[in-house]
């Protein structure tokens, strides 16, 4: 299955993504479940919609501003959302921009709570050399500034997404490599986590023996690039997800990718713009780990943005409807080998069939938030 990656080209942007809740809770509160994770819990629905600009949220109440966003706010109807106190987010997406330019749609505070004053990872996948250096240094060094973690997405790798919403990439390896170089150079000395080009070794079944080994080499070079440009970057590598390939072939894969080399890799990712259940995830991982070898702490980080209602039965993968976000972003799950619960794909941002794959969509956004 494909899993299509929103691509965005505008410097500096974030396609950060957002997953579901794994359960239903009966108030209207964000709390930790068992395992400390914080879990965003549904809530009632709002007024009915104007598609109009102008349209106002009933509210006697004075609006205000929120710092993080900048955009006029009605008084919140629901509890505060915790945040990571380690995870940086960004201060450009898609999602920020809508919000700022719409203080009075009533989806606009569901919208500001559940998804844009979350930390979300920043892509980077239009194959521009000339500006990636400084694209990535923009958003490590902001991070350092906040003293947090950035979660970064380098997604350039050719033939990417074998032909489908979400094709690009450099034009051959060579100029991959070369980029790969850039984008490592603007890691800077600080954390920061690195979500290794996600499809690329779970839907490589699409290249040719000869493409497939190229591809590999290019990703292990990618990570003992990235590693040895900043020692504290924590790199990840594609186990697709729990309904993709069965563990025993993914992690023969990943071992030829150079995912279980201290050397390059810190451990895998799965569930990258899916929606299947974290419980599911985390059993899959360890299989997936424990399959792999590999120094023991090497672990696992899992997108949560969009699994809070878990998988479609019927597979779809492609903006489906019914979907829920999911455990708030964290590096502190309370689960071994289980590194964090990261928000890669940004809600509302498309698979590629609500709108061309990356473009942001309200109506979408506010569906897996409420």
């Amino acid at each position: 299955m494909v899993v299509a990656a929103s691509v965005v080209v505008a410097v500096g942007t974030v396609t950060g993504m957002i997953r579901a809740l794994d359960d239903e809770r009966d108030t209207n509160t964000a709390r930790p479940d068992a395992s400390g994770a914080t879990l965003l819990v549904p809530l009632p629905d709002v007024p009915s919609v104007s598609n109009s600009p102008s349209a106002k949220a009933s509210s006697s109440a004075r609006p205000k501003k929120t710092a993080a966003t900048g955009a006029v706010r009605k008084p919140r109807r629901t509890a505060t959302v915790t945040v990571s106190p380690r995870l940086y987010r960004h201060p450009e997406s898609q999602v920020l921009d809508w919000v700022r330019a719409h203080p009075d749609d009533p989806r606009t505070e569901v919208i500001a709570d559940r998804i844009a004053d979350q930390p979300a990872a920043v892509w980077f996948a239009d194959f521009t050399p000339s500006t990636i250096t400084s694209r990535v240094r923009a958003v490590t060094s902001g991070a350092a500034a906040q003293d947090r973690v950035p979660v970064v997405v380098p997604y350039a790798i050719p033939d990417r997404d074998c032909g489908g919403a979400s094709e690009g990439g450099a034009d051959d390896f060579d100029a991959y490599d070369a980029w790969i170089d850039d984008f490592a150079a603007g890691l800077g000395s600080g954390e920061v986590v690195v979500i290794l080009e996600p499809d690329s070794i779970a839907q490589s079944d699409c290249l040719s023996d000869g493409q497939r080994a190229d591809r590999f080499a290019a990703l292990a070079r990618a990570g003992r690039v990235l590693k040895a440009a900043d020692p504290k970057a924590r790199v990840y590598y594609d186990a697709g997800h729990s309904d993709w390939n069965p563990a025993g072939q993914q992690a023969s894969l990943l071992r030829q990718a150079g995912a279980a080399s201290a050397a390059s890799s810190d451990g895998i990712f799965s569930n990258v713009s899916n929606f299947h259940a974290t419980s599911a995830e985390i059993a899959y991982d360890r299989q997936v780990l424990a399959a792999l070898g590999g120094p023991a702490g090497l672990g696992a980080v899992i997108d949560t943005s969009r699994n809070g209602n878990g998988a479609p039965a019927d597979g779809q993968w492609c903006d489906p409807a019914g979907r829920k976000i999911g455990r708030a972003p964290t590096l502190d799950t309370g689960e071994s080998r289980i590194d964090g619960y990261l928000w890669v794909k940004l809600p509302g941002e498309s698979d590629g069939c609500k709108g061309a794959a990356g473009t942001f969509t309200a109506s979408y956004a506010y569906d897996l938030a409420r």
